[in-house]
């Protein structure tokens, strides 16, 4: 072990990008899905930080989802990206745990918090009259708090265990980030400890946020359909399915990718699952939430015709 340690200087990723005019077209569909991730999340934050008429529980967490799919994209494409436009694969042993870190650490406060999003919808629509002591200002910053934390511990017990492992002579990661299932698979040793406490996390951060998001929802619908208001029941048909798209979309790629056993896994499989959890959900989420929601294009219109109504002011001042 240690042998293997001294000699160790770092890993190669494969990454994602062919050496082709295909590889070229992903390429620059990955930046401008990273550009357009960037603009929504960012958008989000600020809309929601300058309307007052959103500064409620519900949008505080979906401002914290966008902060966290900032940074969470961030981790994985810049990388990626200086990877092609380069030509060097090469990702130091340290810079790979630094990695690992940040993309379980993100990723597991954003299925924490899209199950605390779930509580909200439940708490709003089957018991409106406590929403305002069940959903208060110090329930939401002990949720997000919560889910921060949780996914740090999380991500340092995996990023000292991925660390620590013995690795044999090819140091070459057939994935385009420092994924811990793909590493596994270039250990010296009997990784079967190492498997099932990726097994045992990813039961707890997301099989369990999901069937507590499924009860969730169980309860709202049943309470959505005993409704006599028409519109109140397409307002929050609306506002849950919004969640259930994100959720489904998110959390099984997510799933399926790290509750399969190793003899069950394909390297190009993983990669193309990986890049609906770590590329497409960051730019999908605030394209969803917005598109979907009249209280955000409101805000939208608001917060625009306030700009432009202080900009010729300014005009008729000077």
């Amino acid at each position: 072990m240690d042998n293997y340690n001294q000699t160790f200087t770092g890993f190669i990723l494969l990454g994602l990008f062919p050496s082709s005019q295909t590889g070229l077209f992903l390429f620059i569909l990955i930046v401008l899905i990273f550009l357009t991730a960037w603009i929504g999340n960012l958008s989000m934050i600020l809309l929601i930080l300058l309307d007052s008429r959103l500064h409620t529980p519900m949008y505080f967490l979906l401002s914290q989802l966008s902060l966290i799919d900032l940074n969470y994209i961030s981790t994985i494409v810049p990388k990626m990206v200086s990877d092609f436009m380069l030509g060097n694969k090469y990702i130091s042993f340290i810079g790979c745990g630094f990695q690992i870190f940040l993309f379980l650490t993100f990723g597991g406060a954003e299925t924490l918090l899209l199950a605390s999003m779930a509580y909200d919808r439940y708490v709003a629509i089957c018991f409106p009259l406590h929403y305002a002591t069940r959903m208060n200002k110090r329930v939401c910053v002990l949720m997000i708090i919560g889910s921060w934390m949780l996914g740090s511990i999380n991500s340092c017990a995996h990023t000292g265990n991925a660390l620590h492992i013995p690795y044999c002579r090819s140091r070459a990661i057939n994935h385009f980030f420092c994924d811990v299932p793909a590493m596994l698979t270039l250990a010296c040793m009997d990784t079967w400890v190492y498997e099932y406490t990726v097994f045992v996390s990813t039961i707890l951060f997301l099989v369990f946020p999901f069937i507590g998001i499924v009860c969730s929802y169980g309860h709202v619908f049943l309470a959505v359909y005993r409704m006599h208001s028409g519109t109140a029941k397409k307002k929050a048909y609306s506002t849950c399915g919004t969640h259930l798209t994100v959720v489904t979309f998110y959390y099984a790629p997510f799933a399926y990718t790290y509750l399969r056993p190793r003899s069950l896994r394909s390297p190009a499989e993983d990669k193309i699952l990986a890049v609906f959890y770590t590329v497409l959900t960051p730019m999908l989420n605030p394209i969803i939430y917005s598109l979907r929601n009249k209280e955000v294009m409101e805000a939208l219109r608001r917060t625009t015709h306030r700009i432009c109504f202080s900009k010729n002011l300014d005009k008729l001042t000077t």
